[in-house]
């Protein structure tokens, strides 16, 4: 089905593509590098709990030249070098602080490390992952002032927006300090995503669509999602053995399905960053295999929206 309408968001393609977005933004391909600075959670130290998240297992999306015995620097050379192995024309990076809590830690040790990325000549800005309940004022004002000089983005984990399943995969916090955080980020001008896991235990399918009216209320610049995976070692895989029937475990199909509606229900003017996770296979604990990488599963969702005739924001309902 040919497509002459242009969206809400300028283009004709039918959702509010990140990565157009972030491509017309530097003129060009900008490629993420992977950062582990060491960072640990408060609920994996014992602030708040022991443990981590219940689906937690960093390995299942950190590349393997990230670790924290190196420096930032170290770690921005050898992942420049990966990444000129596939993309050779590419000469501007951003540093993701990925692994854990990168916002954990006094506030001159942060400012340190992301200046330390900053001053890299090849790094024109950072993206920080974070929880919602370990941000401060003072270290977004910090990174606002950085801001008039960098890309900077925070994502913050929101994994869902029911307290109940928060609770249920010992994140440590509710939904309101999401919101929170979130609000207070995007009131100082900074570029702000977010993070949630769709088929996590005791949400049903339209719990997950109807979720989109609550997330799309907030002042958000993107969102990320991605299918709950069972990694190897990690409680939730050991809850899934025992209790098989807690879990629904979509198909490629009904993700996409889900995806959709979810979708055509979320704001205009949120960007879609991901819309699948990608655990290497020697992690999974997992009984389904969708032999899809992240990239296929985005084209066939951008198939199944033109096949449905429908968009982003189709049934949003403005509050």
């Amino acid at each position: 089905m040919s497509v002459d309408k242009t969206y809400d968001w300028g283009t004709t393609r039918r959702y509010n593509s990140y990565a157009d977005w972030f491509a017309n933004l530097f003129g060009g391909r900008v490629q993420k590098l992977s950062i582990n600075a060491g960072f640990t959670c408060p609920n994996r130290d014992g602030t708040l709990g022991y443990g981590g998240c219940t689906y937690c297992n960093n390995e299942a999306f950190i590349p393997g030249y990230c670790t924290p015995v190196k420096s930032v620097t170290e770690q921005i050379e050898q992942g420049i070098a990966f990444h000129r192995r596939r993309y050779r024309r590419v000469e501007r990076y951003i540093a993701y602080f990925q692994a854990y809590t990168n916002t954990y830690a006094g506030i001159d040790k942060l400012t340190g490390l992301y200046d330390e990325a900053l001053n890299h000549p090849s790094v024109t800005g950072i993206v920080i992952g974070t929880r919602p309940d370990c941000i401060s004022g003072e270290l977004l004002d910090r990174l606002a002032v950085m801001a008039r000089d960098y890309f900077i983005m925070i994502e913050y984990g929101i994994e869902s927006v029911s307290d109940e399943t928060l609770k249920r995969i010992n994140r440590g916090h509710d939904f309101a300090s999401a919101v929170k955080a979130v609000c207070e980020t995007a009131a100082r001008g900074l570029n702000v995503g977010a993070h949630l896991i769709f088929g996590l235990p005791g949400e049903s399918r339209k719990h997950i669509a109807d979720s989109a009216d609550i997330i799309s209320s907030l002042p958000l610049t993107s969102l990320k999602i991605r299918q709950l995976q069972l990694i190897r070692g990690t409680v939730m895989a050991g809850e899934y053995k025992k209790d098989p029937a807690a879990f629904d475990l979509f198909t490629p199909d009904e993700y996409l399905d889900l995806v959709i509606s979810f979708t055509e229900r979320l704001a205009p003017g949120i960007m879609i960053d991901r819309i699948s996770g990608e655990a290497p296979p020697r992690l999974l604990d997992d009984p389904r295999d969708w032999h899809m990488r992240s990239n296929e599963i985005f084209r066939l969702f951008e198939k199944r929206l033109e096949e449905n005739d429908t968009w982003q924001g189709r049934h949003y309902k403005k509050s």
